[in-house]
């Protein structure tokens, strides 16, 4: 519940004139989606070759996907405009990726 009272935070934080431009839908936040799925997913590996234990190597590969998902809008907050719906997708991306890789251990 605490993530989806901090992501709503997030979203309100946008400037007004952004979210009208930055749509919910769109090959942007797919792209949010799969990049921050694909750092948890080599993060964990490169974790569990590491011999670390699975839910260590879990919460060190989610810290990774949010660290690099935060950082983007970071640098984008600078550049262009901060995006609170491209969080939300890199949180869908690493989330997705959290519970498929919860269930598939061995």
């Amino acid at each position: 519940m605490k993530r989806v009272a901090i992501l709503a935070l997030l979203l309100q934080a946008s400037p007004a004139g952004a979210a009208r431009r930055d749509a919910w839908f769109g090959a942007d936040k797919v792209k949010h989606f799969l990049m921050t799925a694909f750092v948890q997913s080599v993060s964990y590996a490169a974790l569990r070759a590491a011999d670390t234990d699975h839910r260590a190597a879990l919460l060190g590969a989610t810290t990774a996907a949010g660290a690099v998902g935060v950082g983007k809008e970071w640098r984008d907050r600078r550049s262009t405009r901060f995006s609170g719906r491209d969080l939300l997708w890199d949180a869908a991306g690493a989330g997705t990726f959290y519970l498929i890789l919860d269930k598939s251990v061995r």
